[in-house]
C-alpha cells in the first residue's frame, strides 16, 4: 500500500549548488501535474522575484506562474517581522497595536535576541498554509515548495521545538512549535538536499543527511544539480587523458572544417579536453558517494544559456519523479 505523495518539500542545500533555482524548478513541475502550488522563501534574499523576474515580492500570496499540466505557482517571501505582528493579531487580536510596536522596532528586538522565535515565525506561517482550507473543506494549496536556509542551519531551523523549549514550555508559542513539528516529522513533508558533483558539497550534503536523520526529520531526495554531460565516449575520454591526440592532427581537421587554423588553437582545445574529462571523472567520483547515501538521487543537468523562466520549464521535467513520489506503507 502506498501514501500520498507529500505535501511540504522542504529544500536545502550548500550555497552555490542552486537551491533557490531547484526550489523553483520543483514547485514548477508539481504545477506540471495539475497542483496548486505554494513557492516560499524564507531568507529574505528575494532570490524567487529575480528568477521569475518580479519586482521584489511583498509578505503576500500571488500567482507568479503556470505549470504545463495548468497547476498554478503561487510565492510568499516570509518576513518574521510581519509574521509575528499577523501571530500577535491572530492570537492576542492587536490589530493595530501590533503595528505600532514595529514601528518602536520591538517586534525587532524580539526576533533577534530569540532567534529560535524567529525560526517558529517563519516555518509557522509553512505550517499555517499547508493546513488551510477553502469552504468546502478542501486544501487550498495541493503542495507547498520551501526555500530553506542552508544545510549547515537546515536541522537546527527545522527543530523549532527544541528551540524554544527554553523561552516557552507552554502558551501560544510552544503549542505552535509542537504542531509545526508535528507537520514537520510526518509523511506530509519530505527534506530534499540539493548539491553538485564536488567534494565539499557532496560532504556536506551527507552530514545533512546524517543530521536530519538524527533528529527523525523525513530526508527525501538528492537533487544534483549542475550536471555537466559530454558527448564524448569511454575511449576518447581515455584518449584524451593519456595524450593521444595529436595537436598537429587537430589542427588539420579543424582547417578541413573551414575553421580558424590560429598556431595554439588546436593546444588550447586539448588542454580544454583535459580539463573537460578531469571534471567528469571528479563527477563520478563523488556519484559514487551520493550512491551510498540511501536516499533516492536525481540529476539535474547544467544549462550552459543560463536560467531564465523558460529554463524552470525544462528543469521541472527532470524534477518529475520527486512532483510524484510516493513511498510504501510499512
Amino acid at each position: 500500500m502506498t501514501t500520498p505523495p507529500p505535501r511540504l518539500h522542504v529544500v536545502t542545500g550548500k550555497g552555490g549548488t542552486g537551491k533557490t533555482t531547484v526550489a523553483a524548478a520543483l514547485a514548477m513541475a508539481l504545477a506540471g501535474e495539475g497542483r496548486r502550488v505554494l513557492l516560499c522563501e524564507a531568507e529574505g534574499r528575494q532570490g524567487i522575484a529575480r528568477l521569475f523576474d518580479l519586482a521584489p515580492l511583498p509578505y503576500e500570496e500571488r500567482r507568479i506562474a503556470v505549470g504545463r499540466g495548468g497547476g498554478q505557482v503561487h510565492a510568499l517571501a516570509i518576513d518574521a517581522e510581519s509574521a509575528l505582528i499577523e501571530y500577535l493579531d491572530m492570537f492576542y487580536k492587536l490589530g493595530r497595536a501590533g503595528k505600532a510596536l514595529d514601528r518602536f522596532g520591538i517586534i525587532d528586538f524580539a526576533t533577534t535576541i530569540a532567534p529560535g522565535v524567529r525560526d517558529v515565525l517563519l516555518t509557522g506561517k509553512v505550517y499555517e498554509a499547508e493546513k488551510r482550507r477553502d469552504r468546502d473543506g478542501r486544501h487550498v494549496y495541493d503542495a507547498i515548495v520551501l526555500d530553506a536556509p542552508p544545510t549547515g542551519r537546515i536541522t537546527r531551523f527545522l527543530n523549532v521545538n527544541q528551540e524554544v523549549a527554553g523561552l516557552a514550555k507552554v502558551g501560544p508559542i510552544r503549542k505552535q512549535a509542537d504542531a509545526i513539528m508535528s507537520l514537520l516529522h510526518s509523511r506530509r513533508t519530505k527534506i530534499h538536499l540539493v548539491t553538485v558533483l564536488e567534494e565539499m558539497p557532496v560532504q556536506e550534503t551527507s552530514d545533512g543527511i546524517a543530521e536530519l536523520s538524527a533528529s527523525g526529520l523525513p530526508v527525501g531526495h538528492v537533487l544534483v544539480n549542475l550536471v555537466r554531460t559530454s558527448p564524448l565516449d569511454d575511449a576518447a575520454r581515455k584518449a584524451v587523458l593519456a595524450g593521444h591526440l595529436d595537436a598537429g592532427a587537430v589542427g588539420d581537421t579543424l582547417a578541413a572544417a573551414g575553421l580558424d587554423g590560429t598556431p595554439g588553437l588546436a593546444d588550447a582545445l586539448l588542454a580544454e579536453g583535459v580539463a573537460h574529462v578531469e571534471r567528469l571523472d571528479l563527477q563520478d567520483a563523488q556519484r559514487a558517494v551520493l550512491a551510498g547515501a540511501d536516499h533516492p538521487v536525481v540529476e539535474i543537468p547544467f544549462l550552459t544559456d543560463g536560467v531564465d523562466v523558460g529554463a524552470l520549464y525544462e528543469l521541472a521535467g527532470h524534477l518529475a519523479p520527486v512532483a510524484g513520489s510516493t513511498e510504501d506503507d510499512a
